[in-house]
């Protein structure tokens, strides 16, 4: 369980911003654009420092469809043996279809974990706003890096239930595509022995993963149901 005091934003900001090598700027709490650039020197989206950093989340980035992740754990098992340029094509065609025109609906914003603060918890939540619940956050977890655990298990760690290990580091660093050293020095759970940085083909797949968030149910399955064509082809 959690139970060390969960750092403050500013702290966290800090950590990350020296894993980077970059100096916190003097005259006050960092703005987004610092945030955004800082996201990208260490691998995160830019939306991922807004939530470290405890501030507000652009609207867009609350539009979810609920269901559609479902289908993102058939899409991450065939795209990863694709050849680098089928998987590059499959990301340009998740892009083209993020940027249409989006039907009106309501933006839904992924629940707030209930557990207390903690790295669990904030892991999690990261993950929610690429619209992968627990049970997808298993699945992907298990086929990006290895590390198989229950959705059961997921909620353990959102809610504070079960503390982050190594081998949980490297499972979240797999689906969000960063170095692990970068969760180990946010967190300051020491990381394993295994690669620092994602393989390529995970690196494209937790890229894919960030561009299909938007996406509806429909739309997901075109690139799912491509992959597995490409896969099996």
């Amino acid at each position: 369980m959690e139970t060390a005091a969960y750092p403050t934003p500013d702290v966290l900001v800090a950590r990350l911003a020296r894993t980077a090598g970059i100096v916190l700027p003097p005259e006050g709490p960092p703005n987004e654009e610092f945030l955004r650039d800082l996201a990208g020197r260490v691998g995160l989206d830019g939306n991922d420092l807004l939530v470290i950093a405890g501030l507000p989340l652009p609207t867009e980035a609350l539009d979810l469809k609920g269901t559609a992740g479902s289908w993102v754990s058939m899409l991450v098992q065939h795209a990863l043996p694709l050849a680098a340029a089928d998987r590059q094509r499959l990301r340009v065609r998740a892009r083209a279809m993020a940027e249409r025109p989006r039907p009106a609906r309501t933006p839904e914003r992924p629940p707030r974990p209930p557990g207390p603060p903690g790295f669990g918890s904030l892991l999690v939540h990261l993950l929610a706003l690429r619209n992968l619940n627990e049970l997808a956050v298993a699945k992907t977890m298990c086929l990006m890096s290895g590390v198989c655990k229950a959705a059961s298990t997921i909620r353990m760690v959102r809610d504070g239930a079960k503390a982050l290990d190594a081998e949980l580091l490297d499972g979240f660093a797999a689906v969000l595509g960063v170095p692990v050293a970068v969760l180990a020095s946010l967190t300051g759970v020491r990381s394993s022995a295994r690669g620092d940085g994602p393989s390529p083909e995970v690196a494209d797949v937790a890229a894919l993963i960030r561009e299909v968030r938007h996406l509806t149910v429909d739309q997901v399955r075109e690139p799912a149901e491509t992959a597995e064509a490409l896969d099996h082809g």
